[in-house]
């Protein structure tokens, strides 16, 4: 009895381990799991989740290309290829599957909802627009203003959704446009040119009187500085003149008191410098004479000089007498 219990129990634990092994499956990184509770979706987050009462979705994005046909203002067709990418708002994933439905093409669905909507929004902005004005910027700018609603109308995020190109259908009409964009870009070329050379000569003109300022700032310095120059040249010429005439002075004060002690004291003529120099080099010559010149006026309104010299010879010959008659006594005696 006890080994069929335990054999029932065995069976019933393997029934039971193979119903886990049928139910549960491992959630995919790349894989939303969709559940269903009290009406309302919610994500799974856990590392396994029961099949049957899940709803596995791709997050991998899916490539979105449309071509678009619509009239602009005045019936011309022209043609609008979009690309980009979409993928599902895991914020916005009720209205996901209101859309696709409860189903793992659900993302594919939406998408296709998601085209009609940016095909309507195409033609919403060319049937007011007049065929020279559309430009990508513009029908980029009119479509991105609308990617908030689509995700949370659709539950599909656009990650990305640019304007490839945008044609006339009339290969004429493209033609002309062609050649009214390069007439365009060549004008605003032109004008580019003009504006940089409207500035090149501005910021030379500016440049030149820059320079020209610098210069005469420069010149008036140079004229200061000369003007300085000059002045503290006359001050030591004049400072110069000024030492000059003091030492005249000083040198003709002292003759003056040199011939005033002269005059006083003749005697002290023969012990002068220049007459020191005389009686020396006429020691060194055998038959030196000292020559004395005066003028005719020095002579006849008898000079301190000649008066001089004549006391000094009187003297001598004096002494030459007197030291005569000394020796003619002497013998008699």
């Amino acid at each position: 009895m006890e080994t069929i219990v335990l054999i029932v129990l065995a069976v019933l634990l393997l029934a039971g381990l193979a119903l886990l092994i049928f139910e549960f499956r491992v959630r995919r990184p790349d894989a939303l799991v969709l559940y269903e509770a009290n009406g309302k979706i919610g994500v799974r987050r856990g590392l396994f989740y029961p099949r049957h009462f899940s709803l596995p979705l791709k997050r991998a994005t899916s490539p979105l290309q449309l071509t678009v046909e619509a009239g602009t203002v005045g019936n011309l067709v022209v043609r609008v290829k979009l690309v980009g990418s979409a993928g599902p708002s895991v914020e916005h994933i009720s209205a996901l599957i209101r859309v696709g439905g409860w189903d793992s093409e659900a993302v594919a669905r939406a998408v296709d909802q998601v085209r009609i909507l940016l095909q309507a929004l195409v033609k919403e902005y060319t049937e007011r627009t007049d065929i020279g004005a559309i430009s990508s910027p513009a029908l980029q700018k009119h479509l991105n203003a609308h990617l908030r609603q689509i995700e949370e109308q659709f539950g599909i995020e656009l990650i990305s959704l640019a304007v490839q190109s945008i044609d006339p259908v009339d290969p004429k009409i493209a033609e002309a446009l062609r050649q009214q964009e390069a007439a365009r870009l060549m004008e605003q070329t032109e004008q580019l040119h003009h504006q940089a050379r409207v500035v090149a000569a501005r910021a030379k003109f500016k440049a030149d009187e820059e320079i020209a300022e610098m210069e005469h700032t420069l010149e008036l310095k140079k004229a200061e500085l000369g003007k300085a120059q000059f002045q503290s040249d006359a001050e030591l010429a004049r400072q110069r003149i000024e030492d000059e005439l003091a030492r005249s002075r000083m040198r003709l004060d002292f003759e003056k008191e040199e011939l005033e002690v002269l005059r006083r004291s003749p005697e002290l003529l023969m012990l002068t410098p220049q007459a020191a120099r005389l009686a020396e080099a006429s020691q060194g010559l055998k038959n030196a004479r000292t020559v004395i010149s005066l003028t005719p006026q020095e002579l006849a309104n008898g000079s301190a000089l000649f008066t001089l010299f004549r006391n000094l010879l009187q003297k001598e010959s004096e002494k030459s007498d007197e030291a005569g008659s000394d020796g003619a006594i002497t013998p008699a005696k």
